[in-house]
């Protein structure tokens, strides 16, 4: 840091298994990689190049490699895995995880209908080659989950090989977790909370409301994902109580 503030909460160093940052990548540029990097690299604890978005990025071996020089793992969005499920071509999937060198995947349903104990089977297979993230809930604003549903759902995704569960919510944030106001859901992730290990699921807050609001439930080192690039900066400081949002916090 640059100065000395007394008392700030105190965060978890990187590597982090709490209090994590996921970055949402969606098409960043190499220099745009590397500025970003430079200015949030510090703080960012995963990057996803959001759904299939690497399909078409250019230059893709050399954005993953400024990433893994600076240290931050990087995986693919569920929507790649999804699309490559659907066309049977899971092996192909594979193949492309070891061919760019990724130690991380994530397995998700939430455009495709797909037997829950499959999911589960795809990944305990995936968990004995790369680091698994599993996301619950669906993309469709129109599909409620009830939390006992989550619940079990999450359960039995951890208990296949997830490394962290991710609650759903979008790149918008008005699905899943949130109503398509963007609120949160409190009663649903309350009730989650009964059951599933805090330091086990990265909530997805991609609006600062959002990100606000899972610091005050859970605290600083609250894991939160679908971060943009611009906004890594400014959720640190709502993490350390140094913007009014989160000022009255930690004091």
């Amino acid at each position: 840091m640059n100065y000395q503030i007394n008392n700030l909460p105190e965060r978890v160093q990187k590597p982090r298994n709490s209090g994590i940052t996921m970055v949402m990548d969606k098409g960043l540029s190499l220099r745009q990689v590397e500025d970003f990097i430079e200015v949030s690299g510090t703080y960012t604890d995963l990057v996803k190049l959001g759904w299939a978005t690497s399909y078409v990025t250019p230059n893709l071996d050399k954005k993953l490699a400024l990433y893994r020089e600076a240290g931050i793992p990087v995986y693919l969005g569920g929507t790649l895995f999804e699309a490559m499920i659907v066309r049977g071509q899971f092996d192909d999937y594979c193949r492309i995880l070891d061919k760019y060198k990724l130690e991380y995947a994530e397995v998700s349903d939430g455009s495709i209908e797909i037997e829950h104990d499959l999911k589960c089977d795809y990944i305990s297979r995936l968990s004995k080659l790369v680091t698994v993230i599993s996301e619950v809930g669906s993309k469709d604003v129109q599909k409620i989950f009830a939390p006992y549903k989550w619940i079990k759902l999450m359960n039995a995704e951890i208990e296949a090989g997830a490394w962290k569960v991710i609650a759903e919510a979008r790149e918008s944030g008005n699905v899943g977790i949130y109503r398509d106001s963007g609120e949160v859901r409190q009663g649903l992730v309350d009730e989650i909370l009964t059951q599933i290990p805090e330091e086990k699921i990265i909530w997805e807050a991609p609006q600062k409301a959002q990100q606000v609001w899972f610091i005050k439930l859970i605290g600083t080192n609250v894991n939160i994902g679908n971060i943009a690039p611009a906004d890594v900066i400014p959720l640190e400081t709502l993490r350390l109580g140094i913007r009014s949002d989160t000022f009255d916090l930690f004091l």
